[in-house]
């Protein structure tokens, strides 16, 4: 739960787009439900209403009686006074009347918010019609989760339900259930072949958070009790190499580096021969960012492929292609051109927490179905985690876990 929480919270952009647009998609055509108006404003009565009972509940003794006064004596001589009659003492005491119990006051909604009870906020529902449905599609393509899974979603949505009345939490609630549905068969960790050492080529465009993500794979892995060599493939950008070197140190890692515009295929063919050696599970490769629409760039991605295959056919055992979420649509055409040339066999996106556009990674698990192995929403260790369509539908929709 605790990543769920980083995540719904880094993921404001998208959920409250999201949220924020469902709320004016009832609000726009929604009325209020009458029973919610009732509800707040009739009595709240939890027991039958009795006549409100005198102040004085309890009855208090009777007085004891005065006595009479004596009658006035004739005038005699020297009279003696008559002694004064003392009343006799009761000789039980006197009991109160039995009290009765405290009848219950009704309190109207408004009278009892006053008093401390609260009562349930009005609801808005809109009844779920061609104009309602018309509107979720365009939130979900402004959201990028483009148009065909877009329109899939919201169809989905209403199939069985055209009629029928909704509030923004239950719209938010069928619309994640929607989400998890598509994500769910993509929702898998990145394979473990007892294959030494295991072949890890990490591909993606420039800037997109490679180096970063391998440096945090590393270091997972190397806490499971893996042995992990990396080769710093990445041979034209003298960052990318002192920033692995970095995350290697740190993860108590061996970092295979050679000299700035080096061959990065000779470079592969070389950390397979020592991680073969040193019988490593696994050898993790970084490439050089590349743009999907340079084929000279292509091209190389390809030469390295190959060598790798020269030392091991079956090489390399898992190519993660890491996409950056803030690129919206254009990760689909990057998904293509990567898929083609180095043959991806799982996705790691990153940068969650720097777009408005979360649901691009819905329609890249609804077009092209790849592993989605992981997703990022930072930059510590702890901000890279397994990929959970639930938790990732809810925080989108801005739901609880």
């Amino acid at each position: 739960m605790a990543f769920f929480s980083k995540l719904k919270e880094r993921l404001f952009k998208s959920s409250s787009k999201i949220d924020e647009g469902l709320d004016a998609i009832v609000e726009d055509g929604g009325e209020v439900e009458e029973a919610a108006v009732e509800a707040a404003l009739e009595p709240i009565v939890e027991a039958p209403v009795a006549p409100t009972p005198e102040p004085a509940q309890t009855p208090e003794p009777e007085p004891e009686p005065e006595p009479e006064p004596a009658p006035a004596p004739e005038p005699i001589p020297a009279p003696e006074p008559e002694p004064v009659p003392v009343p006799k003492p009761t000789s039980e005491p006197v009991k109160p009347a039995p009290s009765e119990p405290a009848p219950v006051v009704a309190k109207p909604g408004l009278i009892g918010r006053m008093m401390g009870r609260k009562a349930e906020a009005p609801v808005v529902r809109r009844v779920m019609d061609d104009g309602m449905l018309e509107q979720i599609e365009e939130l979900l393509i402004t959201s990028d989760m483009g148009v065909d899974t877009a329109l899939r979603v919201s169809a989905h949505m209403a199939e069985g339900r055209f009629g029928r009345k909704f509030s923004t939490p239950e719209l938010k609630e069928l619309m994640a259930d929607e989400i998890a549905r598509i994500m769910d068969p993509v929702a898998k960790p990145m394979p473990i072949f007892p294959k030494r050492p295991q072949v890890v080529l990490v591909v993606g465009v420039n800037g997109s958070g490679k180096t970063t993500t391998i440096g945090k794979l590393a270091a997972q892995f190397k806490a499971a009790g893996k042995t992990v060599v990396i080769a710093a493939g990445d041979t034209f950008r003298a960052a990318a190499v002192e920033q692995l070197q970095v995350w290697g140190d740190r993860a108590g890692v061996p970092v295979m580096t050679a000299p700035e515009g080096s061959d990065p295929a000779s470079l592969a063919f070389d950390a397979m021969t020592r991680a073969e050696a040193e019988g490593a599970d696994l050898l993790m490769i970084d490439t050089a960012g590349r743009l999907q629409n340079r084929t000279d760039l292509m091209e190389e991605l390809s030469k390295i492929v190959r060598v790798i295959r020269k030392k091991d056919p079956s090489a390399p055992h898992n190519t993660l292609l890491v996409l950056d979420a803030t690129t919206g649509q254009n990760a689909l055409n990057q998904v293509k051109v990567f898929q083609d040339v180095s043959d991806v066999s799982g996705l790691v996106m990153t940068k969650l927490d720097g777009t408005a556009k979360g649901g691009v990674l819905v329609a890249l698990a609804d077009k092209f179905g790849l592993p989605i192995h992981a997703i990022g929403v930072g930059e510590q260790i702890d901000d890279l985690a397994p990929f959970d369509p639930r938790e990732f539908a809810a925080a989108l929709t801005g739901l609880d876990a």
